[in-house]
């Protein structure tokens, strides 16, 4: 192991222990695979040493990789299980579907933004060959592969498209998101991590958390569904 290899697999050990064990976080396969998985390897090499910051990373043109706080802990309130079926929306340079795919989802991956892409085809492709990854808006979600037991937004929306949550499937199907307030407000206001939950009556979603981080594009409409 050269010097650069361990001094991010001490941070890695330290984002585990220090940040994830203290807030929450005890999915012991989130664990395993967060000590495990080289999150710098899915960031610009320029951009590496913030790998383990616990803040957002730039990835430019608006985009982020969301601090991996947020990221863990959506993953471990959707609870996913072996087997299942499960879509990440804004996948962008593929962390957050890679550390689903760990927990045994068969995990399909959608971006838009050929930059981000251009960085998830290699990182997935050596650390979560599992995943599929798949272009497209990523306010269309993915109907081809619907309905889906869980769906990971991984960023922010101030929207839900209802496409979206009928793509989820029915009283088992579980969504997860960052909803950030609309509009200027967005700035000053804490958004919420949210769990949705699909019925015969409609998309019921309840908060669990705080939580903010950048906004993807084209979730900043007036919300059909806000908490």
């Amino acid at each position: 192991m050269d010097v650069a290899a361990a001094d991010f697999s001490v941070s890695r050990a330290v984002m585990v222990d220090g940040l994830l064990r203290p807030n929450k976080v005890t999915d012991p396969r989130l664990l395993k695979v967060a000590r495990e998985l080289p999150r710098e390897r899915f960031l610009p090499e320029d951009r590496r040493e913030l790998a383990y910051l616990d803040a957002d990373v730039s990835l430019g043109g608006g985009r982020v990789l969301p601090q991996p706080l947020i990221t863990v802990r959506l993953i471990q309130l959707a609870s996913p299980q072996a087997g299942e079926k499960a879509l990440v929306i804004g996948a962008g340079t593929g962390y957050g579907a890679a550390l689903l795919a760990a927990c045994g989802a068969h995990v399909t991956a959608l971006e838009e933004d050929p930059a981000l892409i251009a960085i998830a085809r290699p990182a997935l492709a050596t650390y979560a060959p599992a995943v599929r990854l798949v272009t497209g808006p990523l306010t269309a979600g993915y109907a081809n592969g619907a309905p889906w037991d869980v769906i990971l937004i991984d960023g922010a929306i101030a929207t839900l498209p209802p496409a979206i949550g009928e793509q989820l499937k029915r009283e088992t199907g579980r969504l997860v998101a960052v909803m950030q307030p609309p509009g200027p407000q967005a700035m000053t206001h804490v958004g919420h991590a949210v769990l949705a939950e699909r019925s015969a009556a409609g998309l019921a979603m309840r908060p669990a958390f705080d939580a903010a981080t950048a906004v993807l594009p084209g979730f900043t409409l007036t919300p059909a569904f806000v908490f």
